[in-house]
């Protein structure tokens, strides 16, 4: 029987199978295709992902640095040049994603952890004293036992559904496309246009440039994200598609399993990232969680809530902006455009002494 089996690994679930196995629990995870693809994720992120990786791990996943954004309050197709918010170092990173994924498996590899792909859970049972899988395998069906079961599988875990836990507040259908042509420029783009989100541009280096567009269901995505492509005269070769969830459910704990990252909507309401999120949530987990014990999963819940509650709670309040009549947008941007001292993973920074300093400059 293993300690813990992790189902999904993506960023959450490497980084969770590799801290339990770094704690000494035996630790199986489980990919059901090939860890990294297909792609349906952004590649921007904070400079905070390095205290994550490895030594050397820059050097081969950074693609371009970030030093600030434009923001539009009109569609891509207007003559609009946005707001600038910048700081004078790089802000943010932009990174090979897959590639990210793959380096993350193989830390949790090296840490002792039995990862494995193209291995499929197709049924859960959660018992009073285990947890018992059935896992399709290239050679077969596979029986499983385990003390702990994380769900680490993504928006549409099936692992939530399994463990009986609520569904997240929102699912967003978002769709990215990549132009090849490369791009070298520092700063990203940001329309407040569709509905209830946003679109972006950024500039990925020589790999070229990421275009993305997010809004609920039924906001006839394909045809804005078009849109979106056709105002910037992008060639976009190859498009992916995603499920981007939006507020965390009210509990992501059961008797014998517990959720991490986008299978418990640790994501930015905001943004819809949740990479540096899902994996703190995985610390966490790891300083919390004892196999042999799940009465520890109540510490878990709170802890996980403790660290990252705040900024999610922010997070939705900043995304009601998105929503704010057109004249209320581009006043409220050209009010708090310049110099910014906000990190785009923590949303407390905007009351931070080196915002409100640049605020009141």
């Amino acid at each position: 029987m293993y300690d813990l089996v992790v189902v999904g690994v993506g960023p959450a679930g490497a980084r969770t199978a590799r801290r339990f196995a770094e704690a000494g629990h035996d630790v199986l995870a489980l990919e059901r295709g090939e860890v990294g693809r297909p792609l349906a994720c952004s590649g921007h992120v904070s400079t905070d992902l390095w205290a994550f990786l490895d030594d050397g791990a820059r050097d081969a996943l950074l693609q371009n640095e970030v030093r600030g954004a434009r923001f539009h309050a009109d569609g891509p197709e207007s003559a609009d040049e946005g707001e600038r918010f910048y700081r004078n170092e790089p802000i943010s990173n932009v990174i090979d994603r897959v590639a990210l994924d793959r380096r993350l498996a193989n830390l949790a590899r090296d840490a002792g952890a039995d990862v494995r792909e193209a291995h499929t859970v197709t049924k859960v049972e959660e018992h009073t004293d285990c947890v018992d899988l059935t896992v399709s395998t290239p050679s077969g069906e596979r029986a499983v036992s385990t003390r702990l079961i994380a769900g680490c599988d993504g928006p549409t875990s099936r692992v939530r559904r399994a463990l009986s836990l609520p569904e997240p507040d929102e699912l967003l259908h978002g769709v990215l496309g990549f132009d090849d042509t490369p791009d070298t420029g520092d700063y990203v783009d940001v329309h407040l246009t569709p509905p209830r989100f946003f679109a972006w541009r950024i500039p990925r280096g020589e790999a070229g440039a990421e275009y993305g567009l997010a809004a609920p269901p039924g906001a006839d995505v394909s045809a804005r994200f078009e849109a979106l492509v056709d105002a910037h005269d992008a060639d976009v070769t190859r498009r992916c598609s995603g499920t981007i969830p939006i507020g965390p459910p009210a509990r992501t704990t059961g008797d014998r399993g517990f959720l991490v990252g986008d299978a418990a909507a640790m994501t930015k309401p905001f943004t819809g990232g949740g990479i540096l999120y899902g994996m703190t949530a995985a610390d966490v987990a790891a300083e919390t969680v004892a196999p042999r014990d799940p009465s520890t999963l109540a510490e878990y819940e709170s802890a996980w809530r403790a660290e990252l509650g705040q900024e999610i709670r922010l997070g939705h309040w900043l995304r009601r902006a998105y929503s704010l009549p057109n004249p209320v947008q581009r006043a409220g941007l050209r009010a708090l455009s310049g110099e910014v001292g906000v990190h785009m993973d923590r949303p407390t920074t905007f009351f931070s002494r080196a915002h409100l300093r640049r605020l009141l400059r």
